[in-house]
């Protein structure tokens, strides 16, 4: 499709009053009415931006036996490596190869009775031959998770709340996640249909989710019409809503179904995406909206095979289960059991 997802400059959020009105109904319109939207004038430095994407390329350039070093199998957090095809999405192999990386945090003692979540918590794994990649990721995290925070109170603002309203579930303990991806080019001649899929269709269970893409190009979201495609915005960063929002707000705001498709042979395409996720306890309860905005409320998605819990621990362990098989298989096999 030729639509284009809107464009929100946040550097209006603190502006002159009668510019933060119309800035407000600009976010409030693109948030409600497609979910998706790019962001600009957020402040984070270019040379991080481009020193995300050049760690990235070197680390995936590195010996295949290197990358499997820190290969997620190692983790009970499900952090660290994932080779191509296996992390799964709709119940089908991804053709990418990426890097999943969690706060900086130590794993809990756990108890009996804990809940099944508190295993989430626990340290990175890093590679030895790329010591630098450390240190300009949880930069980038940081500097993705305050633009995020900002995007997300100036939503509540819009949604006629407090700017702060958000802000209890999101602490020193909030449950942020970073992927570093590498999609590969489709092989030439493959006759495979599946050999397209990137990332299959899907939803994001945090609040918000941040995406900074290279400039091949690939996103695609699920409009009313047909799938839009988010051409790459230089210096912009794309924003969408996450199944959480959606439990918040009754369905005013809706999680946008979305996927990446292969990029063709011989190109690979580079993406970094940051989840923004409460506490592993929050538990979402429905904010009050005014009464022209509650009106337009869709309610929450009732969709069989993707149910939404109020509970965010709880979605986030079906979330790792689903997608990642064999970490599951060998970390969580009493939860699975338990299912």
């Amino acid at each position: 499709m030729n639509a284009r997802l809107p464009l929100i400059d946040i550097s209006r959020f603190r502006g002159p009053a009668a510019d933060r009105a119309e800035f407000l109904a600009e976010l409030r319109h693109a948030a409600h009415e497609i979910g998706f939207f790019y962001v600009v004038g957020h402040g984070v430095p270019a040379e991080l931006t481009s020193g995300i994407f050049d760690v990235a390329r070197r680390f995936f350039a590195l010996p295949l036996e290197q990358r499997l070093e820190i290969e997620n199998i190692h983790s009970p957090q499900f952090r660290g490596y994932t080779g191509t095809g296996h992390e799964y999405t709709a119940g089908s192999p991804d053709r990418r190869e990426q890097i999943d990386i969690g706060p900086e945090r130590a794993a809990v003692d756990l108890a009996p009775d804990d809940p099944a979540w508190r295993r989430l918590i626990g340290p990175n794994q890093w590679p030895r031959e790329l010591p630098e990649l450390r240190d300009t990721t949880l930069a980038w995290q940081a500097e993705a998770l305050r633009v995020s925070r900002e995007v997300l109170r100036a939503l509540a603002v819009a949604l006629g709340q407090d700017e702060g309203y958000f802000d209890t579930w999101f602490d020193e303990e909030a449950s942020t996640h970073v992927k570093i991806i590498h999609y590969p080019g489709r092989e030439s001649g493959a006759a495979d249909p599946g050999a397209d899929q990137g990332v299959g269709a899907h939803k994001d269970y945090g609040y918000l989710a941040l995406l900074q893409q290279d400039t091949a190009g690939g996103l695609q979201v699920q409009g009313p019409d047909g799938w839009i495609d988010a051409v790459p915005v230089p210096g912009s960063f794309v924003f969408n809503i996450g199944e959480m929002l959606e439990i918040a707000t009754q369905g005013y705001l809706t999680a946008t179904r979305h996927r990446v498709v292969s990029p063709p042979a011989g190109v690979d395409r580079y993406s970094v995406p940051f989840f923004l996720g409460p506490r592993l306890d929050a538990v979402v309860e429905p904010l009050q909206l005014p009464a022209e905005l509650a009106e337009r409320a869709r309610g929450v998605s009732q969709e069989a095979d993707n149910p939404l819990l109020a509970a965010f621990g709880e979605n986030a362990v079906i979330g790792w289960l689903r997608s990642h098989p064999a970490v599951a298989q060998r970390w969580w096999s009493d939860v699975l059991e338990a299912r």
